[in-house]
């Protein structure tokens, strides 16, 4: 019998390693960063880096209820809605990007043009083409850029790659990534409270007359983001392809809907199949459904099977009819925290981040290759250094 993931959490996580944050900045050397994009996930990363020692000195948002919100927590920081008025203060070390996917791109190279080290949200760009001009930029720079895919510092997803590379699963044929949230809902086309800079915010994207719903919900519109496919996929394909060594996808269908959320051009349900040179995945969303709710890898070998969720990981050994108890299991909570705080360690050392601009690319090569397939309604193909999709 499958148990609940909360209670396999609850009972587990007492003996899963905490992370320990190592002693914040000296106060001659506190890292100075500004928030580019102060939403929601702007904010939550605002505070760990807080947490961890470094100053917010400045706030850019298009926004005015998000810059005050951004400007909340950091009281003695600079406000603009202009991002490239923030790359001009003096005294700023870094900058965090948190904002719309279509902003990726031109707001890293604006930050590289004028020297700033970079933790960039995922996923890292909005096309295939995108990644190659962001990986040229930074391979032009001195500066450190950090994409911000948590699972790349977690202790219990290295754990568990090394486990599936001590060939505990045998040879690996099927991954099956799935994310479920009952979420999906018509989307708010009201008036937008407060003062929105509507031209900044579509920045180089098609000019149109303002819709608050495209503001408000910008990753289900393609013009801004690449949809779900992109944000939760650009996650859960990267542990596919980082857990199994498999490289880029060659190939990948796509079939998706909007069942509920009414307005929106993104599906809120979709499959995608990826062809890789040794093994298939398939990458399902239901956000109607909260049946094994949030998200979960499961990779299929033909001698052990191993679930990674949000709880933790299992594995059972085959044939799983005859032992149906997992033989290893761990809790593993993946925290932003260890992510946040390689990115500081590495502005000041100046090595490699865990998550450097080739891993984003490669992460959201899949999910950009499954939307080309979704929109020509074709079998698409991706060359075999991931730069040109067929």
């Amino acid at each position: 019998m499958k148990q609940d993931r909360r209670q396999f959490l609850a009972s587990t996580l007492a003996a899963a390693p905490l992370f320990v944050p190592r002693s914040a900045w000296g106060a001659n050397d506190r890292l100075a960063y500004g928030l580019i994009g102060s939403g929601g996930r702007g904010r939550y990363l605002n505070d760990v880096f807080l947490k961890l020692g470094a100053e917010c000195v400045a706030v850019a948002d298009v926004y005015d209820r998000n810059l005050q919100a951004g400007l909340k927590s950091a009281p003695n920081a600079k406000g603009y809605v202009d991002f490239h008025d923030l790359l001009a203060q003096p005294g700023v070390d870094a900058v965090v990007i948190a904002t719309p996917d279509h902003h990726h791109c031109p707001m890293l190279l604006a930050a590289l043009e004028a020297k700033k080290d970079v933790y960039l949200e995922k996923p890292m760009s909005h096309s295939l083409e995108q990644s190659q001009t962001m990986i040229q930029a930074v391979r032009k720079s001195r500066q450190v850029v950090q994409i911000g895919m948590q699972r790349r510092s977690a202790p219990s997803a290295i754990k568990a790659r090394e486990i599936v590379n001590s060939g505990i699963l045998g040879r690996i044929t099927m991954v099956k990534p799935m994310w479920n949230w009952n979420v999906s809902k018509p989307l708010d086309n009201s008036p937008l409270p407060g003062k929105l800079d509507w031209k900044r915010f579509l920045g180089a994207a098609t000019e149109r007359d303002v819709e608050p719903m495209r503001f408000r919900s910008w990753r289900y519109f393609w013009d801004y983001s690449g949809g779900n496919m992109t944000d939760q996929g650009t996650h859960l394909m990267d542990v596919t392809q980082w857990f199994t060594n498999a490289g880029f996808a060659r190939s990948a269908v796509c079939f998706g809907q909007e069942a509920k959320n009414t307005g929106s051009e993104v599906p809120d349900v979709f499959c995608a199949v990826f062809e890789y040179p040794n093994l298939m995945a398939t990458w399902t969303l239901n956000y109607c459904n909260s049946y094994d709710n949030d998200w979960s890898i499961q990779f299929q070998g033909d001698a052990g099977t191993m679930l990674i969720d949000s709880a933790g990981f299992r594995i059972w050994k085959e044939p799983w009819t005859k032992n149906p108890d997992p033989v290893q299991r761990m809790a593993a909570p993946i925290p932003v925290e260890p992510h946040i705080q390689n990115f500081m360690d590495c502005v000041r050392s100046r090595q490699e981040p865990n998550a450097p601009v080739e891993v984003g690319a490669s992460a959201v090569s899949a999910p950009h290759l499954a939307n080309v397939a979704f929109h020509q309604n074709r079998r698409a193909y991706l060359s075999q250094d991931g730069t040109r999709i067929s």
